[in-house]
């Protein structure tokens, strides 16, 4: 099986566990990332505004943004990285590219905490996204300027054992559940 058929099936076992515990989400997901975060206070963080079954990080974004700013992601185009534009509570939002809404206006911000969507995780840091590569290309810019700290947040089903990566891929440097923080194993 080619590299691209692995990714495609792991993408779909993925995504299958995902909608299951999305389905089963009660609301507040986003307390244990609030507490992650609350170690930061003042760095700027970029989030996300979530679509279809991904885990919701608002709550946690709301409240990082009463201490710095909060950005979203927006996609410039195709086989660029993301910018970030600034987020807060109740701003004016607009249909961006792919179903995800973006700021009215945008303010970009260079943040310092990336939280990452994604569809798959490993206890190895790894990360399976949509197929785009956005995440990557836009950590690797990131990184290349100074620290970030890259965190995954997903529901604790969407752990894989093992996940198709690229040298391209960008790790994770932590993975927030809904029930638990996981620092990758580096080995």
């Amino acid at each position: 099986m080619s590299l691209v058929d692995e990714k495609t099936e792991a993408r779909r076992a993925a995504f299958a566990r995902r909608s299951a515990a999305h389905k089963m989400n009660r609301g507040g997901a986003s307390g244990m990332l609030s507490e992650v975060l609350a170690g930061h206070r003042g760095v700027p963080v970029a989030g996300y505004l979530p679509i279809k079954t991904e885990i919701d990080p608002r709550g946690a974004m709301a409240e990082a943004s009463a201490y710095g700013e909060v950005g979203v992601p927006v996609i410039q185009g195709a086989g660029q990285p993301l910018i970030f534009a600034q987020w807060v509570p109740e701003i004016p939002l607009v249909d961006g590219p792919f179903g995800a809404q973006v700021p009215e206006e945008i303010l970009p911000i260079i943040p310092q905490i990336v939280i990452v969507p994604l569809v798959a995780f490993d206890r190895r840091g790894g990360r399976l996204g949509y197929g785009g590569g956005f995440y990557d290309r836009t950590l690797e810019w990131l990184r290349n300027k100074g620290p970030v700290m890259a965190i995954g947040f997903a529901y604790g089903a969407q752990e894989a054992d093992h996940l198709p990566l690229e040298p391209t891929d960008q790790p994770l440097d932590l993975i927030v559940t809904e029930r638990r923080v996981i620092e990758p194993i580096t080995a």
